[in-house]
């Protein structure tokens, strides 16, 4: 596999220089002036834009600014206009005739890194293929290199006769379309690109199915890969962060748990910029990516320390880490491969998460499922210790976990979606850090397989891979549930939030905190040498 270096993955993504005086972090002087960028991101804000007809969002400006706002019209000219506020809404329009709409769905997943490794192994096969998410998130035979109906029976037929029987086409014949209204002073007006630009002030969204909130930077309005818009912030990085650092690690964090989130914050946004290349945008602004919530709710404590590590960014050898972080690991972080297929990172292991001596993985591993269930039943001595989620017991009626499963394989399109009971769900595969990595459940139609993060997709209770079953019978010792007992919420890999709050009262610093959850990993300037991501060329 060819690598590349790429520091300025997305065409057209301007980098902007800036000087400014590094601070002193606990270890080393990182004190001298230093040249680093401030990078424009552009982040889906609201992904969907269109998906419901209800669906309004009313933009102006804050008080004593104006707003540009730029669209090209029906002649293809672009125009111009100033206000202080405009509402957006979508409509269905007539097509002059009938639209094709159709392309080859290869593997469906639950997250970005998994559909990532097989979007690469279709492209080790020969075969170009994207990485989208219309709900879940897919991996669709490229559009732009099957690009009719011809080609893409093709290469299902190609695809059924060497095995890959997961691969199906979705089609659809469209008589409308989603059309972007947007109205100025009681005037319409159509386009399906919108720019917007204040004058010198935040910009304020309100949208019908959230809060309102104010944004940095501009906007704009475009059509995605899934018949709706998407409103896109095109904002400064360290300007995202003030967005970002408050609603991940809290407003009231220890100032050193703030200033390793912040840095793990900066570094995973930049790491993160081809996730929604498929629809020409970087980043979301859920937990799917980072929580973003603009301005609204910065804090004092956060800004403090995204001024203080501005900047530094997380590196091995040289590239940016692959900065995961979760809210609470259980007591044991979990290594990449715990919770994703692709490629391990080195820094991403398996550690126990504690100051103290509490546990020796080198020496029992959790693997093992009794070994497993001793550790879960540990409460004292973590950095979690105490917190709601560090462990806990959720049970489930197989009503409710056949609903669960069903709701899952339907979404999948699993040949055994039509399931109407669960008869057993057995563990037989757990990782060292006692992560499940494969999960049995025998159905009346037949055994489903689940691997590592589907486990949580396809159940409600569990919050965690990090559990173990217990049956529930009733009084005739018929089956009639399970209980899912475990620890932490999330998938666990890197940085425990809740355990760096711990490790800062007790006074470790940024690097200290970061080197122990990313070991072998350098906090350094960012600069044009940094390797963001390596992909395939």
């Amino acid at each position: 596999m060819l690598m590349t270096k790429t520091t300025q993955p997305i065409q057209g993504k301007h980098l902007f220089l800036t000087l400014f005086s590094l601070p002193l972090l606990w270890g080393g002087i990182l004190g001298l002036p230093s040249t680093a960028k401030d990078v424009n991101i552009d982040v889906g804000i609201i992904q969907r834009f269109g998906e419901t007809k209800a669906e309004k969002l009313s933009i102006s400006a804050t008080s004593g600014d104006s707003l540009t706002v730029k669209f090209q019209d029906s002649q293809g000219e672009i125009q111009t206009l100033t206000t202080t506020k405009l509402t957006l809404n979508i409509v269905q329009e007539s097509l002059p005739q009938s639209l094709l709409k159709e392309y080859i769905v290869l593997s469906d997943h639950a997250t970005f890194e998994t559909a990532e490794d097989s979007a690469n192994q279709w492209k080790d096969k020969g075969i170009k293929a994207e990485v989208t998410q219309p709900g879940r998130w897919q991996v669709w035979a490229k559009r732009d290199v099957y690009e009719t109906p011809l080609l893409r029976r093709l290469l299902l037929k190609n695809l059924q006769e060497k095995g890959y029987n997961d691969a199906y086409l979705e089609s659809a014949i469209l008589n409308s379309k989603s059309q972007a209204n947007f109205t100025i002073a009681g005037k319409q007006y159509q386009s399906d690109y919108l720019e917007i630009i204040p004058g010198k002030n935040p910009i304020q969204v309100s949208h019908s199915q959230q809060k309102t909130r104010r944004y940095g930077g501009s906007l704009k309005l475009q059509p995605n890969s899934y018949g709706t818009y998407t409103l896109v912030n095109d904002v400064p990085l360290e300007t995202y962060l003030r967005g970002v650092v408050p609603h991940e690690i809290g407003p009231n964090a220890p100032k050193n748990a703030a200033k390793a989130q912040t840095i793990i914050a900066r570094t995973y946004a930049l790491r993160n910029l081809r996730r929604f290349k498929a629809d020409n945008y970087e980043l979301c602004a859920s937990t799917h990516c980072q929580v973003y919530y603009g301005l609204s709710g910065t804090s004092p404590k956060a800004d403090r320390a995204i001024a203080a590590t501005k900047g530094l960014v997380l590196t091995h050898n040289n590239e940016l880490v692959d900065a995961l972080y979760s809210s609470t690991t259980g007591g044991v972080t979990a290594s990449f491969s715990d919770a994703w297929n692709g490629e391990e990172r080195p820094y991403l292991t398996a550690v126990i998460d504690s100051p103290k001596n509490v546990w020796d993985l080198s020496q029992t591993s959790l693997a093992d499922e009794e070994t497993f269930r001793n550790f879960i039943r540990l409460r004292q001595g973590f950095n979690e210790s105490g917190r709601r989620v560090f462990r806990w017991n959720k049970q489930a009626t197989l009503v409710t976990l056949t609903r669960d499963l069903k709701k899952y394989l339907e979404r999948r399109k699993h040949p055994l979606a039509d399931i109407k009971t669960i008869r057993s769900m057995k563990v037989t595969e757990r990782s060292d850090s006692g992560r499940i990595l494969t999960m049995i459940v025998q159905t009346d139609q037949g055994t489903i397989t689940l691997q590592k993060n589907e486990v949580r997709s396809a159940f409600g209770p569990p919050i965690s891979t990090l559990f173990y079953l217990d049956p529930i019978y009733n009084s005739q010792k018929v089956l009639t549930g399970y209980a899912f007992v475990g620890g932490g919420f999330g998938h666990g890999v890197g940085l425990s939030q809740f355990g760096s709050y711990n490790l800062a009262n007790l006074g470790w610093s940024p690097e200290k905190i970061l080197a122990f959850y990313y070991p072998g990993t350098k906090i350094i300037p960012l600069d044009n040498s940094i390797v963001f991501w390596r992909e395939e060329e």
